[in-house]
């Protein structure tokens, strides 16, 4: 069995938490996100270090796991903004203990 089939068949709420939002870049995209809506180009240049492939494939794992929603608008040149869901905010108190544990403990 492949390791997404195992965790999506798992009945440990956590292991799937992590599946979807426990990468690096992907927390602190959800951390960035939780500030507010942002365009690709803002998310780059504040998550120092990650490549644009990395963002790219990590916005498009949040987007199907409905943690992020992105939005297209027509103009010229296109504007895209990425904005956390009902889902995606959800994960404030836990960005938030992760970030209380950091200053406490590292």
């Amino acid at each position: 069995m492949k390791y997404s089939e195992r965790v999506e068949q798992s009945g440990c709420p956590v292991e799937r938490t992590v599946d979807i939002v426990g990468g690096r870049w992907t927390t602190l995209i959800v951390s960035e996100l939780l500030r507010g809506t942002k365009r690709y180009g803002q998310l780059r240049s504040v998550l120092t270090g990650v490549s644009p492939k990395t963002l790219t494939d990590k916005l498009r794992e949040l987007e199907e796991h409905g943690v992020v929603t992105r939005t297209v608008y027509a103009s010229v040149p296109p504007k895209v903004e990425y904005t956390l869901t009902e889902k995606g905010q959800a994960l404030d108190v836990v960005i938030d203990a992760m970030r209380f544990w950091g200053q406490h403990w590292t």
